[in-house]
């Protein structure tokens, strides 16, 4: 393979879009922010409402700030004593896959056996 061969395989690869629905950490972290869409969030809160971690959370914020639907910006005026911390808040496009994906509540419903009785966890 030549290095101009090279370059068209991964030129192409870079124009390849994904379809698939976002996994449920993320789209839990787009339903937080679409909560109210135009305010800033730090990613603390952020993590401590939707329960991830920070090696978890960070990676998904870095994507959807990729792929142009989160906007990031450093807080201006932070108070004395604590460094400025890295706000969020989703774009219009981050919005509408937001409502896109946000999965109908339905109520959960218990695990039966074949006879009709409840499983017990032991």
């Amino acid at each position: 393979m030549t290095p101009l061969d090279s370059f068209l395989y991964l030129d192409r690869l870079s124009r390849v879009t994904r379809t698939r629905r976002p996994s449920p950490q993320t789209v839990a972290v787009l339903s937080a922010l679409a909560a109210d869409p135009s305010t800033w969030r730090y990613g603390y809160e952020l993590g401590q409402e939707v329960g991830l971690k920070a090696g978890s959370l960070y990676p998904i914020l870095i994507r959807l700030g990729d792929r142009g639907l989160l906007e990031a910006t450093w807080e201006t005026e932070p108070p004395a004593g604590r460094p400025p911390r890295h706000l969020y808040r989703l774009t219009a496009e981050g919005a509408r896959l937001a409502e896109e994906v946000r999965a109908p509540v339905t109520p959960a419903t218990p695990a039966r056996r074949r006879g009709g009785e409840l499983r017990g966890a032991w």
